[in-house]
Formats: C-alpha cells, structure tokens, sequence
C-alpha cells in the first residue's frame, strides 16, 4: 500500500509517497521564487507559484511507475489544528488531494502543517510510537517557535497542546532578518549557518528574556545589528543570532519542564536543520532531531499521516 502526502506551506510545494511494505519514502519538493532582498511572498503570490509547480512535482514523484497501488491521501490544510488556524496557500495542495481522491475514490485526511512536521521529524527520528504520558516537540520555523506536548490521539492521530511559545519575532523570522542585514539571500538559513561555523572566537549571548515559558526573539535582531553596527565580522553576528536562538529555546525548555515534567524533546521545523542549533540543544537535553530533509518543510507527514489514519501507528507499543 502506498499512501500520497501533499504540503503547499508559504515556502515550498512538496508531495510524498509513502510505502507502508517496505517503509520508505519518497519526496519532491521546490522552493517557492522569492523576489532578491524579499522577506517572502505574499499569499497570492505563494498561490500562484503552487499552481504552476505542483504538477510538475508530481509527475516527478510519480515517474517510472513507482505508484501501484495507492490507498489514500494526506494534505496539510491549516497551519494548526485549531479554530481560525487559516493560511491561503495551503488550499493549492487541499484543492489537488480532494481531486485526486475524487477521480480515484480514495480516503484524503486534513492534517496540519505542524503536525506534519512533527510526523515527518519523529519517522526521520526512528520514533514509531508515543509513551503513554507524550514528549515534548519544539517546532522552530519561519512561522512558528512553539514547545508543544505530543501525545498519541483516538481521532486525529496525534494531539499537540501548546505549551509556550514567542510572543514576537519567530525563530525563522530571525535567522531571516539577520540574514538580510548580513547580505544573504532568502531564506538565510543555510548561508546564515556556513558564516556562523566559520567563527573562530568566542561568542557571549545574553539571558534570555522570557514571561513564564513564552520567549521573546526580538532583542536577538537588535543586538545583532547593534554588533554588526559595531564592526562585529558577519561570521561573529552570524554565530551570536544562532547561539541566541538557541540559549532562548534552552530557558523556554526549561521553564516548560519545571512546569510540567520531564520527556524526551523532538526538534522539528526548518529553522532545526541547523547543525550548530542541533548541536547546543541535544548537549543539553535528551531528544530527537529530524534528519534536514525532514525538518524542512516537506509533506513525508502528510503522507505518513494518511497511513496512520489507517493503522493508527502512533499509538503506545
């Protein structure tokens, strides 16, 4: 059996197929075209770009007849599985799944955008069942900052409670920003990496400023451009915004833990792709990361989600 995972999110059009036999999975993905010195892309133009890629992309996944015998669908729908939770984009990928189960009468199941990172994190991870009292997940992307409570769920698979979050400027948001200011293409991830990991001196960051568990991000783009304004190298700048991103997600974990208990964390979202972030936050905590390819957006959630709907792998061993 193999099951098809569609996400169209703010960045990047991505489809999946999952074989439920062998357990592999298969992934296309494209970046979204940015305009140079953009932070972005309007809903509409995110839209349109979906439109004109996403059959390309999955004729690409579907090439050579490796489809032979497809039993459902998952597509991201909304950003989060609450009310009012609504991002435009994501109906390019719903519009194409209902299609395509219509045609073909096959099962679509809506998930969210952060569940299927989740999913896709814990499958990268090796982690095929939940304890019975959850796990901690981080979700750290352009969008999102978010400690969440992870546990196994009857009716939607699995069940994320908002535990602590940014109260401003996103972890994503960040690396972006500082990126911008440093010359750096979007998304300045990547490049924002390789600058921090050529930094041969040694770099202080700041407590933290927290209210209870949420954080705040947005002193980390000040006191980078204060550095670079200062005559800081971008090597040195670049280092000081990912160490601070990762000593706030540290203080958050910690204010989370005091308040409600240890559990093994997974790191998930674009923004844990980084090597240096992983690096800080797995010497502190015991935990999961996704492989990059699975903490980028991607839609292997998706798919993997369609698949559990079905066998409700997620459960307790």
């Amino acid at each position: 059996m193999q099951f098809l995972g569609i996400d169209t999110s703010n960045y990047t059009t991505s489809a999946a197929l999952y074989d439920t036999a062998a357990g592999i999975i298969r992934m296309e993905k494209q970046p979204l075209p940015v305009r140079e010195g953009a932070l972005g892309l309007r809903q509409s133009d995110a839209m349109f770009a979906h439109t004109k890629q996403i059959a390309a992309l999955l004729r690409r996944l579907t090439a050579n007849g490796v489809v032979s015998a497809l039993s459902g669908v998952g597509v991201s729908a909304f950003p989060r599985r609450e009310s009012g939770s609504y991002m435009p984009c994501f109906l390019v990928g719903w519009a194409v799944a209902e299609s395509i189960g219509a045609m073909y009468d096959l099962p679509v199941h809506l998930l969210s955008h952060q569940e299927g990172h989740i999913l896709s994190a814990l499958y990268s991870a090796g982690v095929s069942h939940l304890p019975e009292n959850g796990i901690y997940a981080v979700h750290l992307s352009g969008g999102t900052t978010d400690c969440l409570l992870v546990t196994a769920d009857e009716e939607h698979l699995i069940s994320v409670k908002l535990l602590a979050s940014s109260l401003d400027l996103k972890a994503g948001q960040a690396v972006d920003r500082v990126g911008q200011m440093l010359g750096l293409s979007f998304p300045a991830g990547p490049a924002l990496e390789r600058l921090a990991m050529a930094c041969g001196e040694t770099v202080r960051v700041p407590k933290p400023t927290l209210r209870g568990a949420d954080c705040s991000l947005s002193g980390v783009e000040n006191r980078s451009a204060r550095l670079y304004q200062e005559g800081k190298p971008p090597e040195y700048v670049a280092r000081f915004c990912l160490l601070s991103i990762g000593e706030t997600v540290a203080s958050m974990l910690r204010a989370v833990i005091k308040e409600h208990g240890s559990r093994p964390v997974l790191f998930a979202g674009g923004v844990m792709s980084n090597r240096l972030l992983q690096a800080e936050l797995l010497d502190k905590f015991e935990g999961y990361v996704a492989e990059p390819a699975f903490s980028a957006d991607n839609a292997a959630g998706c798919a993997l989600y369609a698949a559990g709907m079905e066998y409700q792998q997620w459960k307790d061993a």
